[in-house]
This record gives C-alpha cells, sequence and structure tokens, in this order.
C-alpha cells in the first residue's frame, strides 16, 4: 500500500518474485505531489552519520543499477558530492569520518574553502569551512525513478490501482481483506508505505508510532550563468549545519534547486498548504546570496513536499509486530536515495522474515516510536 518512493520499489520487487500476484495500492493518482517522492531529483550519497546507513546507501546504489539495466532507464547520475562543515558543525565531522571508515572502502577527500572555491567557483566560503568531497554522490532522478518501478512492475505482471485509498485493513482467515474506494482486496502478504498517512493502517494492524509530519519547501533558481551549474560541472551538495540546507545542479529545471533540511510547520498529510511561505523562501534566498551568488536569481520555480520523521530521525523497516507477512517502511524524511533497496528489503522480510541488507536498527518496536512525548531530535 503506497506506491510512492518506497511503496514503488516494493512492488518492483515484489513482482520480480511473483509477478502477476503482486497488487499496489495508491490513495491518489499516480505520480502525485501530495507527498514525498515526486520532483525532478534527490540526492543519494555514501556519507552518513552511522556505518548502518553507509552500508544501505552502497546497497542502494546495487539496487539502483538492477533497475537500470532492467529499465534502460538512467536514474542515478554522478555528479560528485560536497558535505560542507562550517565551524560550527565540525563536532559532527567524527561521526560521518567514523562511519566511513568502518565501512571502509570508500574514497573521499578533504578540502579546504579555497580549494573548493577554485573548483566550483559559483561557491562564496570563508576560510573555516571544512569540505568532504566524494565522486560517487549524485542526483536520483526522483519522478522518473518511481515511474519505472511502477511500469517495471506491470510489464511483470503486477495490477496497480491509484485513487484506491484503504480505508479498512484485518486479518481474515490468515490473508488480509482490504478495504479500499476502489473496491474490497485480499493479500496473502501486506507492506505498509505510506508516509504521512502510516498510523491510519497501522494503528489497524497493531499501533500508531509516533511521527511528525512538516510542510518543507525548494526553490529553482536562475543563475547567471547555467553552464556552471550543469551536473557535469557542479556536484550535490549539503551545508552540514543548524539550520541544515542542501541543493543539487540544475536538473530538470534550467537551474539549481536549494533546499532546507526541516523548517517548515507541523502539518498532517491531509491539511497541508500547496503554497510556499515567503519567510521560508527568504530563508532559502539568503543562502543562496550570501554562498551562491552566481546563482542567486529569480525563482523558475518553488515547490512544496512532506517531510514525516520518526522522532529520533531514524527509519523504521520491520515486520509488524504480531505478524508474520506484513511489513512497514517509514523513511523519515531522507529515504529517497534507499527507494529501491527500501523496497526490496520489506518484500524480503514478507517472504523471508529476513532481508539481505541489515535493516536490524530500524525496529517499529524501539521506545521512542511508541513512548509519551517522545524527545525530538529532527536534525541529522
Amino acid at each position: 500500500m503506497g506506491l510512492g518512493g518506497i511503496g514503488s520499489g516494493a512492488v518492483y520487487w515484489a513482482a520480480k518474485r511473483a509477478g502477476a500476484g503482486v497488487l499496489g495500492l495508491e490513495r491518489f493518482e499516480f505520480g502525485h505531489e501530495r507527498g514525498a517522492s515526486q520532483d525532478h531529483s534527490r540526492i543519494i550519497r555514501l556519507s552518513y552519520h552511522r556505518p548502518e546507513y553507509v552500508r544501505f546507501a552502497r546497497d542502494a546504489y546495487i539496487a539502483w543499477s538492477d533497475v537500470e539495466r532492467a529499465s534502460g532507464e538512467e536514474l542515478v547520475i554522478r555528479t560528485g558530492g560536497i558535505d560542507l562543515y562550517p565551524e560550527s558543525a565540525a563536532g559532527w565531522i567524527d561521526d560521518y569520518v567514523g562511519s566511513l571508515e568502518e565501512v571502509g572502502g570508500i574514497e573521499y577527500e578533504w578540502l579546504d574553502a579555497a580549494e573548493t572555491m577554485r573548483r566550483w567557483s559559483p561557491w562564496r566560503l570563508t576560510d573555516d569551512i571544512r569540505v568532504m568531497y566524494q565522486q560517487d554522490s549524485g542526483i536520483v532522478a526522483a519522478a522518473r525513478a518511481n515511474a519505472t518501478h511502477r511500469r517495471l512492475a506491470e510489464t511483470m505482471g503486477a495490477t496497480l490501482v491509484q485513487n484506491a485509498r484503504v480505508t479498512e485493513v484485518r486479518e481474515v482467515g490468515g490473508s488480509y481483506e482490504l478495504h479500499t474506494e476502489a473496491g474490497v482486496y485480499r493479500a496473502d502478504r501486506l507492506i505498509v508505505a505510506t508516509d504521512a498517512w502510516t498510523n491510519e493502517l497501522l494503528d489497524q494492524l497493531w499501533r500508531p508510532i509516533n511521527l511528525v509530519v512538516t510542510q518543507e519547501q525548494v526553490a529553482y533558481y536562475a543563475p547567471r550563468d547555467a553552464q556552471l551549474f550543469s551536473p557535469e560541472r557542479f556536484p550535490i551538495w549539503i551545508w552540514m549545519g543548524e539550520p541544515s540546507f542542501y541543493g543539487v545542479p540544475a536538473f530538470g529545471e534550467p537551474g539549481p534547486k536549494i533546499g532546507r533540511d526541516v523548517g517548515g510547520p507541523e502539518v498532517t498529510g491531509d491539511d497541508r498548504s500547496f503554497e510556499p511561505r515567503a519567510d521560508y523562501t527568504e530563508e532559502l534566498d539568503s543562502f543562496m546570496r550570501e554562498h551562491l551568488p552566481g546563482g542567486f536569481g529569480a525563482h523558475l520555480r518553488q515547490r512544496t513536499c512532506l517531510y514525516t520523521m520518526t522522532p529520533d530521525r531514524e527509519f523504521v523497516l520491520d515486520l509488524v509486530p504480531g505478524h508474520r507477512r506484513a511489513a512497514v517502511g517509514q523513511g523519515a524524511a531522507h529515504a529517497f536515495k534507499f527507494a529501491s533497496v527500501f523496497g526490496k528489503s520489506l518484500v524480503e522480510l514478507v517472504f523471508e522474515r529476513k532481508a539481505a541488507s541489515d535493516v536490524s536498527a530500524w525496529s517499529v518496536e524501539r521506545e521512542i516510536l511508541t513512548m509519551e512525548d517522545a524527545p525530538r531530535s529532527l536534525t541529522m
């Protein structure tokens, strides 16, 4: 249930295993922009604060390569990537370096501000900035990847139904009965990948978990020199400060994209607005004016999206307690880079009760997900 990034990945890997026996249900129309999985691009990288994410990211590249071979589509565009650490965020470096070193075999390079600006002239950085460069970082073509997962699943016999909100789910005689706005279905196995609407279904199978939903936004700008921001010449980037910002080169639009990691108001999946907030836009504009002035120009486009996060900002990727053939996935607003391997792991759980990738860190039963007044740590 759910055919956004993770759900589309799951239906593809399920169809590889079961073909015509696979059913995918989407609450809205395919490719809708009400959730977190559309737009042209998402960042993919190997640098992470914990080694389990580094390993999972390595597996993600393998999974995306499988989909590219099956489809003939280019879904991962390697641009190189930089993590920029202002002096105030220097303490985070040890976690990221430690994770890469523990996993091993991952090349990275440290640059100072001057070298960074020499390689990528649009940047304006102060001398205190330290920069980690990884050549394998890049872009996942988000909307294209979702559509590719779904198209491949259908060619293998899967049935995908849009505008089929699940209103009731219950276990009946060893299978699951799904009542939807499009009819009643039965399934031997069940995967819940419904992001902001996770608790509507999880509450019927087990219990709700603590989730925070916010409305975020991104902006695309018309740069002075578009060639300087082409994927061949400009890397993806993450500003590792508080607040944290991120961006990608010109891809899908004729100018660079920037967003902030967690800064918008709390909403629900149903009451969110699609209108960008002026104060949020000013934060993005201010960062561009200060650090990427050559990329700052008229807004080409602004888009809103949802962040659905656990209080500790860690994934949920687990079997539903009390169910041997039902799994739940929740990406904590940083999972698109993992979408294919995330879906693959969910499929493996409902068929084999164990995923090929190590997903043991992301149990749905960890205390913070069900405790009252859970402390929040939403920055990464």
